[in-house]
């Protein structure tokens, strides 16, 4: 029998090489082909427990209403031993109307996840903008006489100038005045800008000048094109679904989320299953580009949705 041949140094040099190269390249594809799966998979019955959706322009209908299918849809879900959450930019008193209407215990997680309230109504999480920033935010915006003020104060909403539009269309919970130039810098929720407009492009130059200010300080995100939102820097929808999670006994791979803003997409990519509206901002399809996406808020797109892969 003649001795194995030991190929010299750099031919056994050469041949570990291939066999990194051989490996890392399936290691790369096989990760490929589970995020691609992960992405369109159905979810799991046995694994999803916990439903979280946004509110405008996921849920509600394009006139901010349930509409009585989605209705009948989430009293399908809790009969069937579901958590839901309400996942919502709204305020917490705005959105447990919306909660009567429906006439199920959900949380509720609000001002982007600055607050959250359990199904109760006891309030589990709270975290406001740090009170020294809050003028110097609206100081930022304050010389536009064309955009709208907004803060979220404990159970307040607060506005820089009157609104006629905003007040008829809010019957339950509606804004009051306040002095932009000497704001209230307790227990701020959120603040945030609207355009009567919806010029986009001009609350894009805010969005920069605000992230030049204060960098990591604060989150900035827009919850549609013409609402730019500002909240303490730890503060997501995502972190805040993880915290309905954990009291429940459970981990975000229990969980499937619906969304369509940028102040969604924390959540969308956290929730074991995010899905995305076809009607989103092409901001948020470039930030998932592997999440599923599904109709419009017009077709009830959520409620079907639902009713096809969990009930």
């Amino acid at each position: 029998m003649q001795p194995t041949k030991i190929p010299p140094h750099s031919e056994q040099h050469d041949l570990v090489s291939l066999l990194y190269s051989v490996c890392n390249h399936l290691f790369h594809t096989i990760q490929t082909v589970y995020e691609d799966f992960m992405s369109t998979s159905l979810p799991c019955k046995e694994i999803t427990k916990i439903v979280a959706s946004d509110l405008d322009g996921t849920l509600l209908a394009p006139n901010h209403q349930l509409s009585a299918y989605s209705k009948e849809t989430l009293k399908a879900l809790h009969e069937k031993g579901y958590t839901f959450v309400f996942a919502t930019g709204r305020h917490h008193v705005d959105v447990a109307s919306i909660r009567r209407q429906v006439g199920i215990p959900a949380y509720m997680i609000t001002s982007n996840g600055a607050r959250v309230h359990d199904q109760e109504d006891q309030l589990m999480y709270s975290e406001n903008v740090p009170a020294e920033l809050v003028q110097g935010v609206i100081d930022t915006i304050k010389h536009d006489q064309e955009i709208l003020i907004h803060m979220y104060q404990n159970d307040s909403w607060l506005m820089n100038k009157d609104d006629e539009t905003l007040r008829d269309f809010h019957d339950e919970f509606t804004y009051v005045l306040f002095d932009e130039d000497q704001a209230p810098t307790d227990g701020i929720a959120k603040i945030f800008f609207t355009h009567p407009a919806q010029d986009h492009e001009r609350l894009v130059v805010f969005e920069n000048k605000l992230r030049e200010q204060f960098g990591d300080k604060l989150n900035i995100a827009f919850s549609t094109p013409w609402c730019l939102e500002v909240m303490s820097a730890g503060v997501s929808k995502g972190h805040a679904l993880e915290a309905v999670a954990k009291k429940l006994g459970l981990t975000l791979e229990n969980c499937v989320a619906f969304g369509d803003g940028m102040n969604d997409v924390e959540m969308l990519s956290m929730a074991g299953k995010g899905l995305v509206m076809g009607t989103s901002h092409e901001k948020v399809m470039k930030a998932l580009p592997n999440n599923e996406v599904i109709g419009s808020n017009a077709e009830d797109a959520v409620a079907h949705y639902l009713q096809d892969h969990l009930l």
